[in-house]
């Protein structure tokens, strides 16, 4: 049996707080343009990217093996810059396994990409807002085949491939030649999924497998894309909170036992909660980016792209610490209440104290 299809190597990276893609439609190729948006498969109309991703065209890259492979660019309106290393590929389901470890976490693949990010930032850097010089990056692979055909001659279904090359799959997704305990393949495996008997999707961390006609594979991969993008966001934000929290909860040890430097607290608290709603606002903003509801296939690849990836548990981690946020604002808030009290009473007792001195004087 011969497999036709591509390895898919996608570095996403974090370069900035936005993007604004109106000026960037002017800097960049004019090949250039927003990605597809519509979904098919019975998913309804109103399912779409609200600012859809801006693609452009890069040119081929030599890796330092002397391989040369097909390479694009994508924009989102985050900051997130996307480099995809697109592999041809033809071979059994053994050479697939040999190809996840060779392309799997490609550190040469990995450098090419981020040489690409930068030269195409010198020309695109006008439309990046609040550029970030320490760029967080994530990297996912696709195995993106073509539908093939069984050794009867009837087109493979899903149920065949799992069942008769579930043991290729895993090691290919995770990057490994040697074979996998069943456990650790039944893990992966359960997270598959398909919409007619002939095509399938299989999603794991690290990698995913996509085995459907060209048009609808787009689709999927671009679902998973998405998921991916999500995770590198919320990773950055869940580092942004901790660092801010670790700031406040230090400036917080400082003034605990000094009253008068508690005055400042209001200015500290209320530059917390700017952040803070800052921060919600962009991740509000994360989330609705796309809307995938029911039981749509492209809502079920969603869910388990975003399950597998940690996106959940990321977005959970923000939101936590957005709720300290808000208590260590509260806190803030009733000790600088409780100290300008404390100061009034002590200027009363003051005064109180004078008037009788004054009162004893005067007799």
């Amino acid at each position: 049996m011969i497999l036709r299809g591509h390895i898919r190597i996608f570095s996403f990276y974090d370069v900035g707080e936005a993007c604004n893609l109106e000026k960037l439609r002017s800097l960049i190729d004019p090949r250039g343009g927003p990605a597809q948006t519509d979904f098919s498969r019975r998913t309804p109309e109103y399912v779409r990217f609200e600012n859809p991703p801006i693609t452009e065209p890069s040119e081929p890259l030599t890796l330092p093996s002397g391989e040369t492979v097909v390479c694009s660019i994508k924009y989102y309106e985050y900051a997130i810059v996307e480099v995809q290393v697109e592999i041809p590929f033809e071979g059994s389901w053994e050479k697939l396994v040999s190809h996840g470890a060779r392309w799997m976490d490609a550190p040469d693949v990995e450098r090419e990409s981020r040489a690409v990010v930068t030269r195409h930032l010198q020309r695109t850097a006008a439309a990046i807002l609040k550029p970030r010089e320490d760029w967080l990056q994530e990297t996912y692979l696709v195995v993106d085949l073509l539908p093939a055909k069984s050794y009867a001659g009837a087109p493979l279904t899903a149920e065949q491939i799992l069942s008769s090359y579930g043991e290729q799959i895993g090691q290919s997704l995770r990057g490994e030649q040697a074979m996998l305990a069943r456990s650790t393949n039944e893990r992966l495996l359960q997270g598959s999924l398909s919409y007619y008997s002939t095509d399938l999707l299989v999603v794991g961390f690290h990698a995913a497998l996509v085995y459907d006609r060209p048009e609808e594979s787009a689709k999927t991969i671009q679902i998973l894309e998405y998921a991916r993008m999500q995770l590198l966001e919320f990773r950055y934000y869940d580092n942004f909170m901790t660092r801010v929290l670790a700031d406040v909860y230090t400036s917080l040890d400082r003034k605990h036992n000094v009253l008068l430097s508690r005055w400042a607290l209001p200015r500290e608290a209320d530059r917390l909660n700017t952040i803070r709603l800052d921060v919600m606002d962009l991740t509000e903003r994360i989330d609705n980016a796309v809307k995938f509801v029911s039981d749509s296939f492209y809502a079920l690849a969603y869910r388990l792209a975003a399950s597998r990836a940690g996106v959940t548990e990321y977005r959970d981690l923000v939101e936590k610490k957005l709720n300290t946020a808000r208590e260590l604002y509260d806190f803030m808030m009733a000790q600088f209440n409780e100290t300008r009290l404390f100061l009034l009473e002590a200027a009363i007792t003051v005064l109180c104290l004078l008037d009788v001195l004054l009162l004893l004087r005067g007799r």
